[in-house]
């Protein structure tokens, strides 16, 4: 190959003589029937009858089956129950885990074990100061547990729930009969608690599993919510014990947070303004309040 490249050389400067071009001429063409015979016959019996020699040029790319690296934290999907089921044993064993909700993805662990719900605060870097709400399925679990609502209260958790709406209420003995016990005194304050019921099934289902959960915004404290599960695990993944993979989020932001503490005195705060808008509850709770008189 060498020699003929040379006689490529020589013939283009106009130094080789003609009988040498002639004979070189005709040992490339033969080396290219020869190329072109032996690749045809290899490729129809997909073996090498004809051999053919190293390749001139390499290909150095990498190899596009390279194993990906393994998930910093276990990973379920929403969309089997066998998902739902690992997730609702890591929450039992006492793990964290990123959930979604019908807002923005949160962070939870289970009531019967206050030392994850701490962890919650040390995996977001959250100020202690700062109280998270507990998370429950449906109305009627909250019922079961009989707490002192007045029937105003009552019929205006019944028209926000489920949906994008927390409501802070006063604590009581109550949340011992729903299943807050252990974490009583590790969510909310000293008299109240916000309560969230999620319009979201995966949820609502894992919490039927579970008991109540305490949740919080799955993302670094000040940092923007979580609205994929990709962003929890990237952010988070390497500090909890797994995620619940149910893709974009509903919303773009939070729940909208409902002061109800003085709600028998005719009057509710909008604490944060969150996916509900906060004129459509002010809307809602005095047709409530109206159709109560």
């Amino acid at each position: 190959m060498e020699v003929i490249v040379v006689c490529f050389l020589l013939s283009t400067l106009g130094r080789l003589p003609y009988q040498l071009e002639i004979a070189m001429l005709a040992i490339f063409s033969l080396i290219c029937l020869y190329g072109t015979l032996a690749s045809l016959a290899n490729s129809i019996f997909r073996k090498e009858l004809l051999p053919l020699g190293p390749p001139l040029l390499k290909a150095t790319q990498e190899k596009a089956d390279k194993t990906p690296p393994p998930p910093p934290c276990s990973i379920a999907t929403s969309r089997k129950t066998s998902g739902l089921l690992s997730i609702s044993k890591l929450l039992d064993a006492g793990g964290v885990c990123g959930i979604p909700t019908d807002t923005v993805y949160a962070l939870a662990a289970s009531c019967k074990h206050p030392q994850a719900i701490e962890k919650i605060y040390n995996i977001k870097d959250r100020p202690q100061e700062k109280p998270i709400c507990i998370c429950i399925s449906n109305l009627e679990q909250l019922s079961t547990a009989k707490p002192p609502f007045s029937p105003l209260l009552w019929e205006f958790m019944r028209n926000v729930y489920p949906g994008g709406i927390s409501c802070i209420v006063k604590k009581g003995e109550w949340l011992n009969k729903l299943g807050v016990g252990p974490a009583y005194d590790r969510v909310g304050t000293k008299e109240s608690i916000m309560i969230r019921v999620p319009d979201h099934t995966v949820t609502a289902h894992l919490c039927n599993m579970t008991g109540p959960l305490a949740i919080t915004s799955a993302n670094p404290s000040g940092e923007p919510d979580s609205t994929h599960h990709d962003m929890v695990i990237t952010r988070l993944g390497h500090k909890i014990s797994g995620v619940l993979c149910d893709g974009e989020s509903n919303e773009a932001v939070g729940s909208t947070v409902v002061n109800c503490l003085k709600i028998d005195e005719g009057t509710i705060t909008i604490i944060r303004e969150g996916c509900f808008p906060a004129a459509q509850v002010r809307h809602i709770f005095e047709k409530v309040k109206n159709s109560m008189e």
